[in-house]
């Protein structure tokens, strides 16, 4: 009796502990719902949970906003969906550029264009509101753009009150909170933000392939008031709210199972609390920055300035980047990042993001570095990066 061998086998994949700048580990229950059967996307039943995750979403932003909604595409595509819906050819915008996805904002704006102005602090490190009073003064745009949560450096930038300087000065505000959302407060109508973007693979622990995006009544001002088509017809957001909205207008087929998702994530999001959420994040961070410390290392972000959930840590002396992950990655099955940019090859992001964020995974994240640092002569430590940790969750 002959045997039938597959050609093509069903899929597998190996386990893997997502300790990067994303994606994060993914809780059951949103891998599940995944696996539901598919409704059409104008399916009576499926309007009626686009309009639950709408109102899951307004929640998680804290906002009233009627335009909030997922579009199709990651974080980026939330990006470019703001830009291009805000900006006309020849308006001018402000970029605050302290990371990488600063620079792609200026790239986007450019593409879009954008007259894009641009002020810059070294990666790593904060704007202060009066510095970027002065550029808003000095060059009057009509948006301003700025990260709240710079991936590429774990950078937590302020927006409150240079969201009040721009208004001020007759500019829109809009912000990135991609890494933001869900891991550490973003309250968009109390900080009168005007448009604002993220994305579903962060900190709210869900695949990447959806964007989430806010427009106040400014932004949706400035839409409505467009003497051109936006750019993108993709991301078109005067067609894409008519799909959101309830005309129910066909633009794009959805994906489905990514909305399922999304909406399931929203629901755990919610069911824990923001409040309790940010503080699970903020506790495990100060766990793992304990635990860094005594292993002798330093973070690379601003001292009051540093993310919880996306730890940008400076690789030690002598110490090679790409050796050190890829025995993490064998070994344990651990994922974390390097660095972007001029940071490439310095430092370490180690990523403490929703379903991930937890004492297991910072326990078993700094053993095994440790283990890696001792074996190179790096450190001499044995088993007391993560007594540090243990001492922070017994004082919690």
């Amino acid at each position: 009796m002959s045997s039938t061998v597959e050609a093509y086998p069903p899929l597998r994949v190996k386990d893997r502990v997502l300790m990067g700048p994303g994606p994060s580990p993914v809780h059951p229950r949103v891998l599940e719902a995944m696996s539901l059967p598919l409704y059409g996307h104008l399916d009576p039943e499926f309007v009626k949970l686009m309009d639950e995750t709408q109102n899951r979403l307004r929640q998680v932003f804290r906002t009233g906003n009627k335009l909030t909604i997922a579009v199709s595409g990651t974080g980026s595509a939330g990006m470019e969906a703001v830009v291009v819906n805000l900006i006309e050819p020849g308006d001018k915008m402000l970029v605050c550029v302290n990371g990488v996805f600063g620079e792609r904002m200026c790239d986007v704006a450019e593409r879009a264009r954008a007259e894009v102005v641009r002020i810059d602090r070294p990666y790593g490190e904060a704007f202060t509101p009066e510095e970027v009073e002065k550029a808003i003064k000095a060059h009057k745009p009509a948006v301003v753009g700025i990260v709240h949560a710079e991936t590429s450096t774990g950078v937590w930038q302020p927006v409150e009150e240079i969201a009040r300087i721009a208004h001020e000065n007759g500019a829109l505000i809009a912000i990135d909170t991609v890494t933001s959302l869900a891991g550490v407060p973003v309250e968009i109508d109390g900080w009168d933000i005007d448009a604002v973007y993220s994305g579903t693979q962060k900190c709210l622990s869900c695949p990447p392939g959806l964007a989430p995006v806010s427009f106040g009544d400014r932004a949706m001002a400035k839409l409505r008031a467009r003497k051109t088509k936006v750019q993108s017809w993709y991301l078109d957001l005067t067609m894409i709210e008519k799909y959101w909205g309830s005309d129910r207008f066909y633009h794009h087929t959805a994906p489905i199972s990514m909305n399922y998702a999304l909406y399931e994530a929203l629901g755990l999001v919610l069911d824990e609390g923001l409040e309790a959420r940010h503080a699970r994040h903020m506790l495990n961070h100060k766990a793992l920055a304990a635990g860094i410390e005594a292993l002798g290392m330093r973070y690379f972000t601003q001292e009051g300035f540093r993310l919880p959930q996306l730890n940008c840590v400076v690789i030690p002396d002598g110490v090679e980047d790409m050796p050190v992950r890829k025995r993490l990655l064998e070994e344990w099955g651990i994922e974390v990042g390097g660095g972007l940019g001029p940071v490439k090859g310095k430092a370490w992001r180690i990523g403490l993001m929703g379903h991930g964020s937890c004492p297991e995974n910072v326990r078993l994240v700094l053993a095994a570095l440790e283990t890696c640092l001792r074996d190179l002569g790096a450190v001499k430590s044995s088993g007391e990066a993560v007594a540090a940790a243990d001492a922070v969750y017994g004082s919690a």
